[in-house]
């Protein structure tokens, strides 16, 4: 049995220890937020938080998050991530929206690290984060109004 910690929850799974974590958020605990998208982690769509740090959840192993802290959309309650969430609002990022939690968790990631980030900064923490809509004018501008405490 793997034991870890889901949005402040304790949890387990008796899966085997190479599922990956993606699909045991999705799967048995029915959290829906994180999507699938590539399955190789090159897309973005299916990423978490592992301890605070954005984490591919496709490619990891759910053996990998024993004992720690694993954090979806549904959990994300930092100061950031609820700047984030209003600014993607009233930026109106989304098209589809499918990507959507994923980029936002990453911005978190990132404003977590650096609460005011600049263009190049924002372009090297969201690269590999994937949009088909193509809404990365809108998504830096999100993550700019939020770092400077917009979108409420």
């Amino acid at each position: 049995m793997i034991q870890f910690e889901l949005n402040g929850e304790a949890v387990a799974t008796e899966s085997p220890e190479d599922t990956p974590l993606l699909w045991i958020i999705r799967d048995e605990l029915k959290l829906k937020g994180t999507k699938f998208g590539c399955g190789i982690a090159m897309c973005g769509a299916c990423t978490i938080h592992v301890d605070g740090t954005p984490t591919r959840s496709c490619v990891t192993p759910v053996s990998a998050v024993a004992g720690l802290s694993v954090t979806t959309i549904e959990g994300l309650d930092s100061a950031a991530g609820q700047a984030l969430q209003a600014a993607w609002v009233s930026e109106q990022v989304p098209q589809c929206g499918y990507c959507q939690s994923g980029q936002i968790m990453t911005a978190a990631g990132l404003l977590a690290d650096n609460p005011n980030p600049g263009d190049d900064d924002i372009n090297s923490a969201m690269n590999g984060n994937l949009c088909r809509c193509m809404a990365y004018t809108r998504i830096r501008k999100a993550i700019k109004s939020a770092a400077n405490g917009g979108g409420a």
